[in-house]
């Protein structure tokens, strides 16, 4: 039914802690199920053998030895299994509202791209897939103590095979590719479904120890700023939010607000300023009500 495929850091630490993870639940999300790793990051081959998964150590990468999308990418169009394919960063749960997601999705469309938000949780230890109920333990920590990011956290795109070609030398583990991806379906005409509403993904918290500058560094190195020059403006980046439609328990239904999202990326450099002198001026007030910086950022949408 589906071919899920990703790219992993070594399997070292914590990292390899939720890889392993993020593998075990996609082979879970459903009977008919292919998974594919590409990349020789240490460890990679071990978990594939044990885990009787696809490895395709061979990658095309940068001079900085960052992988290229496109590689990624165009060898998982010619190698899988199944005709639906998704793209996964390895620190993502899923669960089984993934496939009954997709299900409705590919029965309405034959062509698509299918995203949604994340919801961020510290896991620290290997969870127990033999347990019937590992889902519900999953769902019930998440909602309990993680919290969902915005729609510029992209971090799967479930699609139908074709969808992409002629990928530009974008790089992931830095910034801006994921966007592009979102555009360049819209732009060949593919209906995309934000089905935040019915998945729960789960991202698994981590540090940035594998950049020497951390999260700094991954999204403003020259790599980040070739992705960007290259994806283009921020302003023609699209996020889930410019989705054609959203999935909700009640069905499919048009996403009007997609066509307010252009005036409101050419506002944002008049927004902004005025935004972060309203921080300013009722900071005051602010931490006497204890309304703090991070929940307005997330009431209004916002990354922090």
């Amino acid at each position: 039914m589906i071919t899920f495929f990703s790219t992993p850091k070594p399997f070292h630490g914590h990292i390899n802690v939720i890889q392993r993870n993020a593998i075990q639940s996609w082979l879970r999300v459903r009977t008919d199920v292919e998974v594919i790793l590409f990349g020789d990051d240490d460890g990679a081959a071990d978990a594939a053998r044990e885990f009787a998964i696809r490895h395709v150590p061979g990658v095309e990468r940068n001079e900085f030895g960052t992988k290229f999308l496109a590689s990624i990418f165009d060898q998982a169009n010619d190698l899988a299994r199944h005709n639906l394919l998704c793209y996964v960063n390895c620190d993502i749960i899923l669960t089984d509202d993934f496939a009954a997601a997709l299900d409705r999705v590919a029965a309405w469309s034959g062509n698509f791209l299918m995203v949604g938000r994340r919801w961020d949780t510290d896991i620290t230890s290997l969870l127990d897939f033999s347990a019937a109920d590992w889902h519900a333990r999953v769902r019930r920590q998440t909602l309990a103590a993680g919290h969902p990011r915005n729609s510029e956290w992209i971090d799967y795109f479930a699609f139908s095979r074709g969808l992409y070609s002629d990928i530009p030398p974008l790089v992931i583990g830095r910034v801006a590719w994921d966007r592009w991806l979102v555009r360049a379906a819209r732009a060949a005409g593919a209906p995309v479904v934000d089905v935040s509403e019915v998945v729960l993904a789960v991202h698994q918290n981590h540090d940035y120890a594998y950049h020497p500058a951390g999260v700094s560094g991954v999204w403003n190195d020259e790599q980040a700023q070739r992705n960007f020059a290259i994806a283009g403006p921020t302003r023609h980046l699209y996020t889930i939010d410019d989705a054609t439609h959203r999935l909700s328990p009640d069905g499919l239904r048009w996403n009007p607000r997609r066509f307010l999202l252009p005036t409101l990326r050419a506002a944002r450099p008049w927004v902004n300023p005025v935004w972060h002198t309203f921080l300013d001026v009722t900071r005051p007030l602010r931490q006497r009500v204890g309304l703090r910086q991070e929940k307005l950022a997330r009431l209004a949408g916002r990354p922090r």
